[in-house]
C-alpha cells in the first residue's frame, strides 16, 4: 500500500486547492496542441485493441477525462480527492467519476483498454512507485496502453529528485529509470514524447509523456 501519510497529505492538499485548481487548468488542452496529439495516438492506440474503456487516473476537475470522451472513447475518471471528483461531476454530468486510490483500484482485471496517469504519479513516493505500475498493469486488458506523464529529473545520476510543487510534495523521474520500471511491471514502452521546457514555463523541467502496452 502507498505510505498512508503520503497519499493522506496530498489528498487534503488537493482537496483544498481544487477550486483554484480547477480554474487555472480546464482549459489547458485547448493552448497545448503537443498534448492534444499525444492524447489523440494514446486513442487511436486504445481504440485499435478494440477495447475502448479507458480510466483517467488522477483525473483532477475532469477536463482531460471529458477529452477522452470527445475522442471516442469510453472514459471515466479516478482521483483520491472528493473535491476534485466533486467539480468533475458537476462540469461532466455525462461521465462517471469515482474517488479511489491508485494503489488499490476498484477495477476488475483486465477490464480496460487504456490507462491515463498524467502527472498523477508525481506525488507517489519513489520506492512505492512499483505498487502503482503493477496496479496499472493489473487492470489492462492483454494489449491494452498506459499513457503516463511526469516530470524528468536532470540526468541519469538523479534517478528521482524532489521538487517544489505548488500544492504538494513532488519528484521527478529520470525517463529510462521510469521505462524500466515499466517494463518490470509488464508495460513495454511503445514511444515517448519530450517537451523541452519554454521560457515562460515556472520550472524548467522537460515533460516527459510515455506510452507502453501491456503484452
Amino acid at each position: 500500500m502507498v505510505e498512508h501519510d503520503a497519499l493522506s497529505a496530498t489528498r487534503d492538499a488537493y482537496d483544498d486547492a481544487a477550486h483554484t485548481y480547477a480554474q487555472l487548468f480546464r482549459d489547458t488542452l485547448r493552448d497545448s496542441p503537443l498534448d492534444r496529439a499525444i492524447l489523440g495516438v494514446f486513442a487511436e492506440a486504445v481504440g485499435a485493441s478494440g477495447d475502448t474503456q479507458v480510466a483517467d487516473l488522477g483525473c483532477g476537475p475532469g477536463h482531460v477525462t471529458a477529452h477522452l470522451a470527445e475522442l471516442g472513447l469510453l472514459a471515466s475518471g479516478v482521483d483520491a480527492s472528493p473535491t476534485m471528483i466533486e467539480l468533475a461531476r458537476e462540469a461532466y454530468p455525462g461521465l462517471r467519476f469515482d474517488v479511489g486510490s491508485m494503489a488499490a483500484l476498484d477495477i476488475a482485471d483486465g477490464a480496460l483498454g487504456g490507462v491515463l496517469s498524467r502527472w498523477s504519479v508525481i506525488h507517489t513516493p519513489p520506492r512505492e512507485l512499483p505498487v502503482i505500475l503493477a496496479e496499472f498493469h493489473r487492470v489492462l486488458a492483454p494489449g491494452g496502453h498506459l499513457l503516463i506523464g511526469f516530470s524528468a529529473s536532470e540526468d541519469q545520476t538523479h534517478l528521482t529528485q524532489v521538487f517544489d510543487h505548488a500544492v504538494a510534495p513532488a519528484y521527478r523521474w529520470w525517463p529510462d529509470h521510469l521505462a524500466a520500471l515499466l517494463r518490470e511491471s509488464g508495460l513495454a514502452e511503445v514511444a515517448r514524447m519530450i517537451r523541452e521546457p519554454q521560457p515562460t514555463d515556472r520550472r524548467q523541467f522537460k515533460e516527459i509523456q510515455l506510452l507502453a502496452r501491456k503484452a
